[in-house]
């Protein structure tokens, strides 16, 4: 007999009691919904009539009949923190069957997260295996096919191609291969390969230039700390050895060396003998484009994304600079007039606009009944337009000609350049750079291949992937792609990563004089760039505010999705 206790409910159950009775009532009705069930036994019906609580009486398939056996708990899995079960949707596949085909699925799913978000890299082959090959539907393929793809100025994090033919010849370049590419990037040499290449792996030159398209250059460098990307990149760097964070000394050191590799830099993008460069920093992203690329016969830079009190500090040192995505509707944006973005369109405010709103108040002989706003109410709201636009795509800034050295001052000397607490505090901008200069330390893109089976419809088929990941700039994508295009035989299918801040990069500026193939090879030609990777730099970029997301090539031909 049960004794009574104070304070105690017996009906209370707790949570991980109340699951199981619940998953005890579902295989009861699959039991009792089951073509082939018994008649319960006599005694046990007889308990079910004196009102006794008795446990659902399995299935007779459960205990090992004729009929298929009914799919069982995991017993290893967790009930105590599990969330409610989702209702399954009435096509998919009934929850027994889920359990019994993965079983150790949730005792083992935080540790698969985790494991993915230690190394990103080894989700190469389940990505594979799950997407086999890049598909397009109609809406995403471009009206008009092309044999090159529009250029793209957005930092990419990760490349992965999969082919049907096999990518063994980039794995394992001798030693001889690698210094020779390594040569022939120092010396900007022209490589040249034939339209189709019967065996990659026998060629060369094929995998000479494959490493030479994978150097790129960095300031500062230190090898246990991942210094691109830099904005959201708190959570990798805790934990890392940083001796200069709470050492002034040691800070100064290494802001006036990276001053001194910044201005080496500006100098050969003044002189055009680097193309382009990238700036990141823990707040912003900076890119610097020779006169002559994207349309524009001056030196360009665009930051993205910006905030008022940066656009504020740049108007109080004297840089003239435009938003070009807040431009819209025929209205001129003016330097005192605060700006809103509502629904994609440009709302202009200024004082004349302010003082011709209460106008009408006059002619109706109510000014003196209506209390209007004073000056300090309409500084508010202006402002309160001008934040809205912080840390968005909108926000982009555009700097050109003379100004660039102004903003090169700028940045050398603002303290916000640098986070002053947290794992970044103390640390300089990183600098990315396509060529050498003073202070770089010589970097490569890590590049593996893998090989997986495939399900098909006639069995199972081989598909070969090449994962390319770092900072990839633009003329590395160019150059991959057209070293591809020649070692597949013109099919191929690539998805891109791309670092988000950057893709506003992408947008069509004012064009002052599109400079044409000879005066272009002529100005630029000494820039250490491939010339056709050249002339594609220098078209005008029409993906706006996105980036290059999927492309595919079949017979030499491209398709592609941003």
């Amino acid at each position: 007999m049960a004794i009574s206790v104070p304070g105690y409910s017996p009906s209370f159950r707790k949570p991980p009691e109340t699951l199981r009775l619940r998953r005890k009532r579902v295989r009861s009705l699959e039991a009792a919904a089951s073509p082939r069930e018994q008649p319960e036994p006599v005694p046990r019906r007889a308990a079910l009539a004196a009102g006794l609580l008795l446990r659902p009486f399995p299935a007779a398939a459960g205990r090992g009949g004729g009929g298929p056996a009914a799919a069982r708990r995991n017993p290893f899995a967790r009930l105590d923190n599990r969330p409610p079960a989702a209702a399954e949707p009435p096509d998919g596949p009934p929850r027994g069957q889920q359990e019994a085909q993965d079983p150790c699925l949730d005792s083992n799913q935080e540790n698969d997260l985790l494991w993915e978000e230690k190394f990103p890299e080894r989700t190469a082959v389940a990505e594979l295996l799950q997407t086999p090959q890049v598909s397009f539907s109609k809406s995403d393929i471009p009206s008009s096919e092309s044999t090159e793809l529009p250029v793209d100025w957005s930092i990419k994090t990760r490349l992965l191609f999969t082919s049907s033919q096999p990518f063994t010849w980039a794995d394992h370049l001798k030693a001889q291969e690698e210094a020779q590419g390594i040569i022939q990037h120092c010396r900007a040499t022209e490589v040249t390969l034939p339209q189709s290449i019967q065996d990659p792996k026998l060629s060369t030159e094929l995998r000479c230039a494959f490493q030479q398209s994978l150097i790129y250059w960095l300031h500062p460098a230190f090898p246990w700390l991942p210094l691109f990307p830099r904005i959201g990149a708190d959570r990798k760097m805790t934990g890392k050895i940083s001796p200069w964070s709470n050492d002034e000394t040691l800070q100064h050191i290494l802001m006036s060396d990276w001053s001194v590799s910044f201005t080496s830099l500006y100098n050969l993008l003044k002189t055009k003998l680097c193309p382009y460069f990238y700036v990141c920093t823990y707040q912003f992203t900076i890119l610097f484009r020779a006169a002559g690329l994207a349309g524009n016969d001056v030196i360009t830079a665009l930051v993205s994304p910006t905030t008022r009190g940066i656009r504020e500090a740049m108007k109080n040192e004297g840089i003239e600079f435009s938003l070009p995505l807040i431009k819209e509707n025929g209205y001129q944006k003016k330097k005192t007039s605060g700006t809103s973005l509502g629904n994609g369109e440009e709302q202009v405010i200024s004082d004349d606009d302010e003082d011709e709103s209460f106008s009408w108040l006059e002619e109706i002989g109510v000014q003196d009944k209506i209390k209007k706003p004073d000056i300090l109410s309409i500084k508010l709201r202006k402002e309160k337009h001008e934040v809205q636009m912080d840390h968005r795509p909108e926000s982009v800034v555009l700097v050109k000609g003379m100004n660039t050295l102004t903003l090169l001052n700028f940045l050398i000397n603002s303290k916000s350049l640098i986070a002053s607490s947290g794992p970044q505090a103390g640390l300089p901008p990183t600098l990315l750079s396509p060529v050498a200069f003073r202070g770089a330390t010589m970097q490569m893109l890590k590049a593996r291949s893998v090989n997986v089976k495939t399900q098909a419809v006639s069995g199972y088929k081989d598909q070969f992937s090449l994962e390319i990941t770092g900072p990839i700039m633009p003329h590395s994508l160019h150059s991959v792609t057209m070293l591809l295009k020649s070692s597949q035989n013109g099919s191929f299918s690539a998805g891109l990563y791309t670092h988000e801040p950057t893709a506003v990069f992408n947008i069509c500026l004012p064009a002052n004089k599109i400079l044409d193939k000879e005066t272009l090879q002529e100005e630029l030609g000494n820039c250490g760039l491939h010339p056709k990777t050249l002339d594609q730099l220098s078209q005008i970029p029409t993906l706006g505010k996105s980036s290059l997301r999927l492309v595919e090539l079949s017979d030499f031909v491209y398709n592609w999705r941003s």
